[in-house]
């Protein structure tokens, strides 16, 4: 990309809200000319939702929300008795809060689904099916992105598969991000127990692979990769996680190089993200990563956040009424207060997040 398409992708002003197509690209190509990364949040319901847009409003950043498909299920209701039902209304009901809440914070919002790997296809179709009649009505998807976890598959069924997707989502201008390689650990279900003694080359993506993605799939839209370079879900004890950003470097000049294209052409994802060294991190941004998956450290900055709280007030917690003294304890018990707790804690771990990956100030959002 030459410096005046730099400077114009880094000047660009978008209207704040959920971006999709044109603006959901404008966004990417400002990140990686900027140098910097959007964290993707996954949330559980309208209070993990409310403290991200808090935490992006209060650092001037853009952000991506994002459910996975045990996210959507709780933000539901684990009280509905049928559970795939819950998965696409929860996600659907998620959805239209952020569309309606986004543009109110100020920021600009990539609205994205999670892992969802072969059985859970039916639930990506399902959304999708929500998301034409959205477009139908409003001229934009519900959705700006989805993703297709087939990296257990065999390659090829798992690009086709994902080609056959993505030609259901380009005409609504949604992006597709699929998987590469298999990122440690689990989520949600997703993988499984990281095994810190295994040595397995598939934590480790191959740049042939990555070429033939993009061969497959620029052709019929827009779409990111999730290429494994040693990260892992969850937090694990240092050293037992083997970080190596330099492959992704490579799978970029493979593709550059076969295409005849500028730097960093493909947009990378970083799957993983909670408790990776800063300077990895840093690292991995240099190389195209747009997009850094947090979900350990921000469920944990939001229980230890509750914690304290109960800590703090043991008493509430056992009695509406102090057994010793009379004092009511309704202020300290009201959800509000806790979960209040809860919100203002994680949206301070996504502050740190924001300085992490550079995003911090940097929000595309109209004034």
């Amino acid at each position: 990309m030459g410096e005046a398409a730099v400077q114009s992708k880094s000047s660009a002003r978008l209207k704040p809200g959920v971006v999709t197509g044109e603006d959901y690209l404008t966004l990417v190509e400002a990140c990686k000319a900027g140098g910097y990364a959007l964290p993707a949040v996954n949330v559980t319901g309208t209070n993990t939702i409310n403290s991200v847009l808090e935490a992006a409003a209060k650092n001037k950043a853009d952000v991506i929300i994002q459910l996975s498909n045990g996210g959507a299920q709780f933000y539901a209701g684990q009280g509905l008795s049928d559970s795939s039902a819950a998965k696409v209304l929860g996600a659907v009901s998620a959805a239209k809060h952020v569309h309606m809440m986004a543009e109110h914070y100020g920021v600009c919002v990539v609205l994205h689904t999670d892992h969802a790997n072969k059985k859970l296809i039916p639930w990506v179709e399902a959304l999708l099916d929500h998301g034409e009649a959205f477009f139908k009505e409003t001229g934009k998807p519900l959705y700006s992105s989805h993703m297709l976890d087939l990296s257990e598959e065999p390659i090829d069924w798992n690009l086709d598969e994902c080609a056959r997707v993505l030609k259901r989502m380009a005409p609504m201008g949604m992006s597709l991000e699929i998987e590469l390689g298999v990122t440690g650990g689990e989520e949600d279900g997703i993988g499984g127990e990281f095994d810190e003694s295994a040595d397995n080359s598939k934590l480790y993506t191959q740049p042939e692979d990555v070429l033939q993605a993009f061969d497959k799939l620029n052709p019929i839209g827009s779409f990111s990769v999730a290429a494994s370079f040693g990260n892992v879900h969850g937090v694990y004890k240092p050293g037992n996680v083997k970080l190596r950003p330099e492959i992704l470097k490579g799978s970029q000049e493979l593709v550059a190089r076969q295409h005849n294209a500028g730097p960093n052409p493909l947009n990378l994802v970083f799957h993983g993200g909670s408790g990776s060294e800063k300077e990895k991190i840093s690292e991995a941004v240099t190389y195209g990563v747009f997009k850094m998956n947090i979900d350990t450290d921000t469920q944990f900055a939001f229980s230890e956040a509750v914690g304290k709280f109960v800590e703090e007030h043991p008493k509430a917690f056992k009695y509406q009424i102090d057994p010793d003294d009379g004092t009511p304890f309704k202020k300290f018990y009201d959800p509000r207060k806790w979960l209040r707790a809860a919100e203002v804690g994680m949206a301070e771990r996504l502050s740190e997040a924001f300085v992490d990956l550079g995003s911090k100030g940097k929000s595309l959002a109209q004034a």
